[in-house]
């Protein structure tokens, strides 16, 4: 096993904790441990991110371990190699003087090599008369045996960064994609709806697209167009169903003139409803329940409703239902507005609502009466939340910083 002692670089060069604590740790090799020595090096290529090395600092690493001569690092044998500055460079590209001093200072900070210098600064080792390596000063390797499994399970997370990552960029492309189709069949083919509205949030948001340079800020992206998408599938869809409904709807008027032109009273009749009989519905409601929006970005858009939740919190879709009533009450939202909006839209889209009317509180009158306009809206297929949370995101400065 390797000594545990601490040693400090010569020279001018000063001794860190961090150092120190780096070498405590290498000491603490397992007994018997080894590893592949170019496995271990091509995980710390692969975590050079992580790490904050360059591919200079890489390539000296790699010359380090050409050092050693064996395959496998391992515990019961010397770590240390100690080529000159002029061998190293030469395995490592030819790289200059400077350069590789500050590469090994890299490598060093990363805590992949220690230094074990000698009393001159020198590197060198000296044998004992049965030929073996009594004493060797100039760069540990151990640290790369101690930290093999951490190296590993660092590529691991960076090569699962990148897969995500690629991931995030397809379902981006995609998500553009389907939209600008949808939004250009829509104008083309005369849909109802706002299209020049939802083309200028399509705009905007690929406006902030291109400033996303970070992960996060690519998925916010995904998340702003991932809405978008479903905003643009939730009014064609209630379009085709409003005409299709339509177009059945006469038809069957159509059929009922032609085949009973001389039985219309009787009809009547029928249509009434005795005394005291309940009315019942005869065909399907001409609307279809609006899909739900993901509940981050509800609470992202409107914030305001989360200090009604329980403990001041709200962590899924019941808890926001709850909050919401709370809140109806607050704003004077009478109980039958607040009925008829979870008929209209679903119970979760009618919660939503009443916390989008609650950020905006200060701008709106009667919350009541605008619940009850947004119901009417939501009941001939002409309202649906997209827009509202788009424009709270963007008065929030989310998902992305920027302006639409």
């Amino acid at each position: 096993m390797q000594s545990g002692n601490v040693t400090t670089p010569f020279g001018r060069r000063p001794m860190k904790l961090a150092l120190m604590k780096g070498q405590f740790e290498s000491a603490k090799i397992k007994q018997g441990k080894s590893a592949d020595k170019w496995k271990v090096y091509r995980d710390a290529c692969d975590a050079r991110s992580v790490l904050r090395l360059r591919d200079r600092a890489l390539a000296v690493l790699n010359a380090l371990l050409s050092f050693y001569p064996e395959t496998e690092l391992s515990d019961d044998r010397n770590l240390i190699v100690f080529p000159s500055n002029a061998q190293l460079s030469a395995r490592a590209n030819g790289i200059a003087g400077i350069t590789l001093r500050e590469n090994l200072a890299l490598l060093v900070d990363a805590g992949l090599i220690h230094r074990n210098d000698s009393p001159n600064g020198k590197r060198y080792a000296r044998k004992g008369r049965d030929g073996e390596i009594e004493a060797a000063y100039g760069f540990s390797l151990a640290p790369l045996l101690a930290r093999s499994e951490e190296l590993a399970q660092m590529a691991q997370q960076v090569a699962e960064d990148r897969r995500r990552l690629k991931i995030i960029k397809e379902r981006i492309s995609l998500c553009r994609r389907d939209i600008r189709k949808l939004i250009s069949a829509a104008i083309e083919e005369g849909a109802a709806g706002d299209w020049g509205l939802i083309e200028a949030h399509y705009l905007s948001a690929i406006g902030r697209l291109s400033g996303a340079k970070t992960d996060q800020a690519l998925a916010g992206s995904l998340e702003e167009l991932t809405m978008l998408h479903e905003e643009v599938t939730n009014i064609l869809e209630i379009s085709a169903y409003s005409q299709k409904t339509d177009t059945n709807g006469d038809e069957c008027r159509q059929h009922i003139q032609n085949s009973n032109t001389e039985s219309s009273y009787e009809l009547e009749r029928r249509s009434e409803h005795e005394q005291g009989e309940p009315a019942v519905p005869t065909s399907e409601p001409l609307r279809e329940t609006i899909k739900a929006f993901p509940l981050g970005m509800v609470l992202r858009a409107c914030p305001e409703i989360a200090m009604y939740g329980p403990g001041g919190a709200i962590s899924n879709w019941r808890e926001l239902m709850t909050a919401a009533v709370v809140v109806r009450s607050t704003l004077g939202v009478s109980p039958s507005a607040y009925q008829e909006a979870c008929e209209v839209m679903g119970p979760e889209n009618a919660a939503a609502a009443v916390a989008c009317i609650l950020e905006r509180g200060g701008h709106i009158n009667s919350a009541g009466g605008y619940l009850r306009d947004l119901t009417r809206k939501a009941a001939r297929g002409e309202f649906s939340l997209g827009p509202m949370l788009m424009a709270l995101l963007r008065l929030n400065g989310k998902p992305v910083q920027g302006t639409g």
